[in-house]
């Protein structure tokens, strides 16, 4: 299967600013890109590319006062198949897990796990480890969270989105990623693209989508508690402790966003 992805940004910004941008693909990916997808800005600007502590694509440019856009239009080779199941993937007791999936069983700034833990343990103490266990976390924040864009906030944590009971894609993340720590569960915060591929079409706008992986018998696998079943094209860019890690842009100045477009679609192949 063939996905072509991308993305165009527009700031104003009234002075020379600096940005830090998180926007190509993850390494992982990088030998599934058929036309690559290398930043580009309009005016051009110099552009640094460096990997950040986990090990994410990032780039820094100075945009200059005015409008700026930054945009790309890549190509992706995917296997087509829907996110792989493996419901005897067992947990792992914390004595025993790799010391680099440590740091994602702790609190980060928007998975309150402190505050979550007792809420955790009452709802899921009784399922079975493992697998189950983090699709019972996912059923739960699935039915529990109420989706739509109006109720976004970038500043919502995952114990706001438990009371309040709406949200968007990262809410349903940040929530199920704090129920899978308080559970002793190594989970990590997953942003990328994924397309109304194998579902049917969606007429709102496209987004960049948040989903999460859980370290269950000795490895990583994908979950996502917005939409709750297995899906074709869950594209990655970048993963981190949460949204902090993630973000597609930090702006260091006064700016003005005047337009945000996103696409993933899938592409024919040629005979």
């Amino acid at each position: 299967m063939l996905i072509r992805v991308g993305y165009e940004l527009r700031y104003e910004c009234p002075q020379p600013t600096p940005m830090l941008l998180t926007l190509n693909l993850h390494y992982t990916r990088a030998s599934d890109l058929l036309v690559p997808d290398h930043i580009i800005t309009n005016p051009s600007v110099p552009i640094t590319a460096y990997r950040d502590d986990f090990g994410n694509w990032c780039s820094r440019i100075v945009a200059p006062p005015g409008d700026i856009c930054i945009s790309t239009n890549a190509l992706v080779k995917d296997s087509g198949l829907p996110d792989p199941v493996y419901p005897d993937a067992h947990q792992h007791a914390v004595q025993e897990l790799p010391s680099d999936t440590l740091v994602y069983l702790l609190g980060s700034r928007y998975c309150e796990t402190d505050r979550l833990s007792e809420t955790a343990w009452a709802l899921f103490g009784n399922s079975p480890p493992g697998w189950p266990r983090v699709q019972a976390i996912c059923d739960f924040v699935h039915r529990h969270i109420s989706f739509g864009y109006q109720h976004a906030r970038a500043t919502k944590t995952a114990l706001e989105a438990f009371n309040e009971r709406v949200g968007v894609c990262r809410d349903y993340t940040h929530l199920a990623i704090a129920f899978c720590r308080c559970m002793n569960i190594p989970a990590r915060y997953c942003t990328g693209y994924l397309g109304d591929i194998g579902v049917p079409y969606t007429p709102a706008p496209m987004d960049f989508s948040a989903w999460f992986e859980a370290y269950l018998g000795g490895r990583w696998h994908t979950f996502d508690p917005r939409n709750n079943i297995p899906r074709v094209g869950h594209l990655l860019i970048a993963q981190g402790r949460d949204a902090t890690d993630v973000p597609i842009s930090n702006v260091f100045g006064p700016n003005v966003l005047k337009s945000f477009k996103v696409w993933t679609d899938e592409v024919a192949e040629s005979a």
